[in-house]
């Protein structure tokens, strides 16, 4: 059998919602590879919105979720439309990101009547880099001497922190470049810390610990 494709996804998920379906769409890494004219990616991330979630829905589900994640994809992020209405406030960072680099494949446009509230934004994302903050000193408290686990919790963490840096780059009224080497270098100019060299775990918890001091002066500067 082939692989499932994206377009197939698409098709079999209408097909098996119908008019409970809200929005099916494709968000993050693979969203931007294809704005930027990339091939298909190995892994693609959906959101899909529906009506409502019962057993019903996940009958429907069953057989095209089960090919999608048999080609190696992640199984969609499922939410009802009245929660993807409230959670803007919750999930600010995400909903912004989701929006800068998103592709609808079926269903109505998903962001009308949203609005995400900027300090809604610095508020999650001054929290979360503190999270990290310690969570990284925790880990390289235990495995400083040991650096290839240092390194692993690199790699482990990287995606999530230039997720991060594109929500400063946007709260500060600049552009998120699609390109991670781009947003590393824009980024590093705009916080202080050395776009070079992230790979290697001091100037890694260094560029962290950089922004977020920048992301708390953010709020000192706005008040």
């Amino acid at each position: 059998m082939a692989r499932m494709t994206l377009d197939a996804f698409s098709a079999a998920v209408t097909a098996a919602l119908g008019t409970r379906l809200v929005t099916l769409l494709l968000y993050g890494s693979a969203a931007r590879e294809q704005g930027a004219g990339g091939g298909e990616p190995s892994a693609m991330n959906t959101l899909l919105i529906v009506d409502r979630v019962d057993t019903e829905l996940f009958g429907r589900l069953a057989a095209p979720v089960r090919d999608w994640v048999s080609a190696k994809h992640p199984s969609p992020l499922v939410v009802t439309d009245q929660e993807w209405r409230d959670s803007a406030d919750a999930f600010p960072i995400e909903y912004e990101d989701i929006r800068a680099h998103h592709r609808v494949l079926a269903g109505r446009d998903p962001w009308r009547g949203i609005t995400v509230q900027r300090e809604h934004v610095r508020r999650q994302l001054e929290q979360e880099l503190r999270g990290k903050l310690m969570h990284l000193r925790q880990a390289y408290v235990a495995d400083w001497h040991r650096p290839k686990r240092l390194a692993d919790v690199v790699r482990g963490t990287r995606a999530g922190f230039l997720t991060m840096l594109r929500a400063v780059l946007r709260l500060a009224g600049r552009t998120a470049p699609t390109d991670s080497a781009a947003l590393v270098r824009d980024a590093a100019a705009l916080i202080g810390f050395a776009s070079d060299g992230l790979a290697e775990p001091a100037a890694y918890l260094d560029a962290v610990t950089r922004t977020a001091e920048y992301v708390n002066r953010m709020e000192r500067n706005s008040s």
